[in-house]
């Protein structure tokens, strides 16, 4: 279970009408609705990894410390969730070096997982592997093996692997949810495909994914997406209305018939599940072999 911790106003698919130097002035809802999802966790006994933006450690680090307090795990979700194949490699080293630092510094431990703003390390941004391990992080769940029009890497492994960088770092993978349906890979990992589906849909997907639940997946979504009243932004494209509001009023109560379904766990625990003779995780791939996976 992850959620990436941010405000509505931070997402890429509203980033055409809502500037970054608007974000201060916004009413922000980011800290009641992840308290709502460390209420609703807390219920169903469930631990999870929270991908914190170091944008909203920044304004609030007593939720980041309620989280880790709750029994949760932190990560790092960047700084200023931008896309990082759009940013120099000395923003994005400065970004990830300046919100690790002020995530140990909240919660006094270590941090070593990270999650690339929109799953953006593509075959576009492969460079930042070497950064995110040079910046102390261990593991990473960054890469979605699928097509889609702002992320992902198609045929790179569904299951957790090993990635040697460029610089011959070693980091730890695990990929977002897909299912494999007929020799396509649907996406099956959460947000907006688990607020889209149909619940029996999005659970068969998920079902089918993780072997009957034998194989543990990444589900992931955000605090915003069980705020049916925030603020509307009906001059953004039909199309980012669409992705962004759509079942935001259902959510919350998938999510909980989600937790009664299947059992979570934190991204470690889940990662150190894996057993290598049944799946992928002794995989390990050079950032080479992954710029010829399609």
């Amino acid at each position: 279970m992850s959620i990436d911790v941010e405000d509505y106003f931070h997402v890429a698919a509203l980033a055409k009408v809502i500037h970054p130097d608007q974000w201060g002035s916004l009413p922000s809802r980011v800290e009641q609705n992840t308290e709502r999802l460390l209420a609703l966790f807390e219920r169903n006994n469930v631990k999870a990894t929270f991908f914190v933006l170091g944008w909203v450690a920044d304004k609030y680090p007593q939720l980041v410390r309620k989280i880790a307090a709750g029994g949760h795990e932190v990560a790092s979700h960047g700084y200023s969730h931008q896309l990082i194949y759009s940013q120099t490699p000395d923003v994005f080293r400065k970004e990830t070096m300046r919100s690790k630092a002020l995530l140990e510094d909240i919660i006094g431990a270590e941090v070593s997982g990270y999650r690339a703003a929109s799953y953006s390390i593509t075959h576009k941004s492969l460079w930042a592997l070497d950064i995110l391990a040079e910046c102390g992080f261990t593991w990473d769940s960054s890469i979605f093996p699928v097509r889609h029009d702002n992320y992902g890497i198609p045929g790179s492994p569904r299951a957790p692997y090993t990635i040697e960088t460029e610089k011959g770092h070693l980091l730890r993978e695990f990929p977002l949810t897909t299912a494999k349906i007929g020799g396509l890979s649907i996406p099956a990992a959460g947000g907006g495909y688990f607020r889209q589906f149909p619940y029996p849909i999005f659970r068969y997907l998920f079902n089918n994914a993780s072997g009957g639940g034998s194989r543990p997946q990444m589900f992931y979504l955000h605090p915003w997406e069980i705020d049916p009243d925030q603020p509307r932004y009906n001059n953004a494209s039909w199309f980012s209305r669409f992705r962004h509001y759509t079942n935001l009023d259902k959510c919350e109560h998938r999510l909980e018939r989600l937790m009664q379904d299947f059992h979570f766990g934190t991204v470690s625990q889940s990662y150190n599940a894996y057993k290598p003779e049944s799946s992928q995780s002794g995989t390990r791939l050079t950032t080479q072999q992954m710029v010829g996976l399609a």
